[in-house]
């Protein structure tokens, strides 16, 4: 969603880092107590608040720092209930592929035959239902045209959409390519995707994914927000930077403009259960998930920065390949990422957003997480691994365009 950008290492040449497992082997405490270490040094750097579920086969660690609420001081703990933005476009992208294994869907069929009325005729031949979930369609971003200054933020939150209006407000905007051509991050595409879904099925998408995904897994803490601006359960609070350097809370907070691209509100340990169920055929078939992992470059330029597939990414860290996806709504901010295998997995949220204060130079808060990443899924880090780091890219992943000018 609005601006998702988190720091990670991908290794230019290949780094000998011990895994998650060998730590594990060597002193569960000990890693436990490595992975809490360098989540405080996020908290340390400046974010208010962070929790995160760290897996290795069966062996579990939840570290958390900072507060719930700053105006309390009350401590983050286990369990929270936190806005997981666009992994949202996984379980929409997983509901998608069942309909493709039951050919009720064709990813190579054009949307214009799902949505006539809803999809101009020309775009309608064009723009496939694969196009849609690989974000190669050249649709425009929608909230990039709703929030383009702070007090737009304000105005999203207070505001009801229906997801036409907001599909129809992205396929207004400017294309950014031609169908096919190239990746371009774009809401409108999971919107379209969930109306398609919903057309098809006559059920709401939110009902699909419940029946399908949610009742089957257990997932009891994940939930659609909807229009209801309050988060049920325990929850961090969610921050942005404001004037004269205080920070504003957002956490209630109408996400009716997200819908289908991000409103689903989850926990970390219910999002790794997701994944793990998605990654070990659980939830699609060899051949559906061969599909979902086939993948276009983020960045043509810089393909060793990971491709996008149909509602999942691939990145390249210090110790292989990692599948996932990440998140950002106003406030709340997570990434999530698991070994192919769904072995070695990572959820990891925090609690403030566009913090980000130069498009080029590292912020300190993004260089903790991305040691902290690495470690959790990579094992413990080698003393040089700053110095080295010349010999590889770091690079911003950021699905979304830039956030709102402040």
């Amino acid at each position: 969603m609005l601006r998702r950008a988190f720091v990670v290492l991908i290794a230019a040449t290949a780094l000998t880092v011990p895994s998650a497992a060998t730590a594990a082997r060597t002193g569960t405490d000990q890693f436990g107590q490595l992975l809490q270490q360098q989540l405080d040094a996020v908290h340390a750097a400046g974010m208010p608040g962070a929790f995160a579920e760290v897996r290795d086969g069966r062996r579990t660690w939840t570290p958390t720092t900072g507060v719930i609420d700053v105006a309390t001081g009350e401590p983050v703990r286990d369990g929270l209930r936190h806005r997981i933005g666009s992994i949202s476009k996984t379980f929409l992208a997983t509901i998608v592929l069942q309909l493709a294994g039951e050919h009720r869907i064709g990813l190579d069929t054009p949307i214009g035959g799902y949505l006539p009325t809803l999809v101009p005729s020309a775009l309608g031949r064009q723009v496939t239902v694969r196009m849609l979930l690989n974000h190669t369609s050249g649709i425009g971003d929608y909230d990039t045209e709703l929030a383009t200054t702070a007090q737009d933020l304000v105005k999203l939150g207070r505001t009801v959409y229906r997801p036409e209006q907001l599909a129809r407000i992205g396929l207004a905007a400017a294309p950014t390519n031609a169908p096919g051509a190239a990746f371009s991050y774009s809401n409108t595409n999971y919107v379209l995707a969930g109306l398609i879904v919903e057309r098809v099925t006559g059920h709401s998408y939110r009902s699909e994914i419940t029946r399908r995904v949610l009742r089957p897994l257990g997932l009891r803490d994940t939930y659609f927000e909807g229009t209801d601006p309050l988060i049920r359960g325990p929850h961090m609070h969610a921050y942005v930077p404001w004037t004269y350097g205080k920070l504003r809370d957002f956490t209630r907070y109408n996400m009716s403009w997200a819908w289908g691209a991000g409103e689903i509100v989850s926990t970390a340990r219910d999002v790794n259960t997701f994944y793990r169920a998605l990654l070990t055929g659980r939830l699609l078939s060899a051949a559906l998930q061969a599909q979902m992992r086939t993948t276009v470059p983020l960045d043509p330029g810089h393909p060793e920065a990971g491709g996008y597939g149909l509602g999942i990414f691939s990145m390249r860290l210090p110790c292989g390949v990692f599948w996932g996806h990440d998140g950002g709504t106003i406030g709340h901010q997570t990434l999530s990422l698991h070994s192919p295998d769904g072995r070695r997995q990572m959820t990891y949220a925090h609690s403030m957003a566009f913090y980000q204060s130069s498009p080029t130079a590292q912020n300190p808060i993004d260089a903790a997480i991305t040691r902290f990443v690495i470690t959790a899924l990579c094992g413990p880090q080698p003393a040089t691994l700053a110095t080295e780091a010349a010999g590889a890219a770091l690079r911003t992943v950021d699905l979304a365009r830039p956030g709102p000018r402040r």
